[in-house]
C-alpha cells in the first residue's frame, strides 16, 4: 500500500515536471538591431507553438507605451546542426510554429525589425514570449467542437497525448545519457593514457638529448 503511495506521488511529480517544463513563459528588453536567443531541448518530431506581443518602453520617462502598427519582430529558430528551420517576420504581436526533425537543442531567435522604423533613442521593445512545447501545442476547446467529442472522449484523447508526450521524452533522456556515457567514457580513457603518454614523450625525449636512441 505505501509503496502504491510512493509511485504515485513519483508519477505525480514526474508529470507536474513535465507539464512546467512544457511551457516556458518569458518577458525581456531588446534594444535597436539586439537579437535575443532561448535555447529548448526538445525530441524529434515535437510540434513547438510560440506567441508574443510587445510594448515601448521609454527608459527616460520610465513608462510603457503602446507599440506602433509599422514595427515588426523577425524570428528565426534554428535546429541543433545549425539548420534554419523557421524564418518570418510578423508585427508587434504574432505567433510561430514549427516540428522539430531531430533531437536536440533548438535555438529560438527574436530581434526587432529595423528596416521600416528604427527604435527611438532611449526606447527598447518589451517583448512577452509564451512557448509551448508537446502536447501543450493543443487546443483542446477547439479538437472538442471540431470532433464533437464527449468529455470521457476527450480527456482519454488529453490522456493518451500525454503518455506519447511522456514517451518521447524518455526516449530523448535515454539518448542523452547515451551520450554522456560515451563522453565519460572517451574521457575518462584520455585521463588514464595522458600519463603513460608523456611519460613515453619524456623518455624519448631525454635519450634525444643523451644520443641513447
Amino acid at each position: 500500500m505505501a509503496s502504491g503511495r510512493v509511485l504515485g506521488f513519483v508519477f505525480a511529480v514526474f508529470m507536474l515536471n513535465l507539464c512546467c517544463s512544457s511551457v516556458t513563459s518569458l518577458y525581456f528588453h531588446l534594444a535597436e538591431g539586439e537579437q535575443k536567443c532561448f535555447m529548448e531541448e526538445i525530441p524529434c518530431g515535437t510540434v513547438v507553438k510560440g506567441d508574443y506581443w510587445t510594448q515601448l518602453y521609454d527608459d527616460e520617462e520610465d513608462e510603457f507605451l503602446a507599440a506602433t502598427e509599422d514595427l515588426s519582430v523577425y524570428v528565426a529558430v534554428r535546429a541543433p546542426k545549425d539548420e534554419l528551420v523557421l524564418s518570418q517576420q510578423n508585427g508587434s504581436k504574432g505567433q510561430f510554429s514549427f516540428t522539430s526533425s531531430g533531437s536536440g537543442e533548438h535555438w529560438i531567435c527574436l530581434q526587432p525589425n529595423s528596416s521600416e522604423r528604427p527604435l527611438s533613442a532611449g526606447r527598447m521593445l518589451a517583448v512577452h514570449l509564451n512557448i509551448r512545447v508537446g502536447e501543450r501545442t493543443n487546443n483542446y476547446t477547439e479538437i472538442n467542437i471540431q470532433n464533437r467529442l464527449t468529455e470521457l472522449q476527450l480527456r482519454v484523447r488529453q490522456l493518451s497525448e500525454q503518455v506519447q508526450q511522456i514517451q518521447s521524452e524518455l526516449n530523448y533522456d535515454k539518448i542523452r545519457k547515451e551520450h554522456f556515457s560515451t563522453v565519460s567514457h572517451n574521457t575518462n580513457m584520455w585521463i588514464f593514457w595522458w600519463p603513460v603518454v608523456r611519460s613515453i614523450y619524456v623518455v624519448l625525449f631525454i635519450m634525444c638529448l643523451t644520443g641513447s636512441w
